[in-house]
């Protein structure tokens, strides 16, 4: 009953904390409110500054193993995202487009984070048409391996560009287009 109450109340936190990076306030009065959301600039980082990405993976939504190491040598792109997540829902097609237009130059990764079983996150997806995976984080443990790098825990939507040599060459915090992802990967390319 203890630890019942201890998820419940863990998970009330999360989703207070939802959709936030600590960087602006929205008041949307047609649903969302109050929620704190990143203003979608992207960070650039010199190659002789960049910091590694710590080593993570996890299974997917469909049930495979997938690890940063296995794609050593290629741009990976790491989209952080919750099927809740209206900034999400609204960058996913950016996402999609973008994965499908780059192909095999550019390895995307989303971390589903806070959805508390897969139904949902599946589902999104689905809609979505993202032809690339996804590692299912329901508490959030794989993104707390980036506190203190470059997001934090509460920084949804977000995205890390990760060069060819496992360095963090960009971020997002909020939501972003295709032309941007476009242009962090070749980036990240050269």
């Amino acid at each position: 009953m203890v630890r019942r109450t201890a998820i419940l109340a863990a998970a009330v936190l999360l989703a207070a904390t939802a959709c936030s990076s600590g960087q602006q306030a929205s008041d949307n009065r047609e649903g969302q409110t109050g929620f704190v959301s990143g203003n979608g600039r992207v960070a650039s980082f010199p190659p002789g500054e960049r910091a590694a990405a710590p080593d993570f993976g996890g299974t997917t939504l469909d049930g495979k193993l997938w690890q940063l190491a296995d794609a050593k040598g290629k741009v990976v792109v790491l989209n952080v995202w919750g099927s809740w997540c209206g900034p999400c829902r609204e960058e996913a097609p950016a996402f999609a487009e973008a994965a499908t237009e780059l192909g095999g130059s550019a390895q995307f990764i989303g971390l589903n984070t806070r959805d508390l079983d897969t139904a949902a996150p599946k589902k999104f997806v689905e809609v979505f048409k993202v032809p690339y995976p996804s590692i299912y984080d329901p508490q959030g443990k794989l993104l707390l391996k980036f506190r203190g790098q470059k997001i934090s825990a509460s920084s949804i939507p977000s995205t890390l560009v990760i060069d060819k040599d496992g360095k963090v060459a960009s971020r997002v915090l909020g939501p972003v287009t295709k032309q941007t992802l476009l242009g962090m990967v070749k980036d990240a390319s050269g």
